[in-house]
């Protein structure tokens, strides 16, 4: 059941008071809005002194599901999945589609290298450890006052 709110003395430009309130609510509403929006997965990006770590949180998939492309300096990380439920009962059919697809894509730094990217599903996430290059590696040293 959803929450009818009224526009209460407020002007509007509509023929009928209220009715741009009811449509708000009607599109508004959790039920609906929860299958219109995509999702896309959370991602948690860290540095350490060696390495760049992105996080992605997408349980339920398979490592099988993932691609991970490199284009120049853009990572992209991108799931396709496609699943169909089919249930034959004594006089009716019922069949129900589910695709789930995302595309995340990062900017990798110039600090970035390449070459050293590795990419790990595990109790559903993935992580995507990117290394840096050599002259890129803070070194810390203490510098002296005179």
């Amino acid at each position: 059941m959803s929450l009818v709110k009224f526009n209460n003395g407020k002007s509007s430009n509509a023929l009928i008071p209220g009715i741009d309130d009811i449509f708000e609510s009607f599109f508004n509403d959790s039920f609906l809005s929860d299958r219109m929006i995509s999702r896309v997965p959370a991602v948690n990006i860290c540095e350490t002194d060696g390495e760049y770590h992105i996080e992605l949180a997408a349980p339920g998939l398979k490592k099988e599901d993932f691609k991970i492309e490199l284009d120049r300096n853009m990572l992209s990380i991108s799931v396709e999945q496609k699943s169909e439920n089919t249930e034959n009962n004594k006089k009716y059919n019922k069949r129900e589609f589910n695709y789930t697809s995302f595309v995340r894509s990062f900017a990798l730094p110039d600090s970035a290298d390449d070459a050293h990217i590795e990419a790990e599903y595990k109790n559903g996430v993935l992580n995507i450890n990117v290394a840096k290059k050599e002259e890129a590696k803070t070194a810390s040293r203490q510098i002296e006052i005179k």
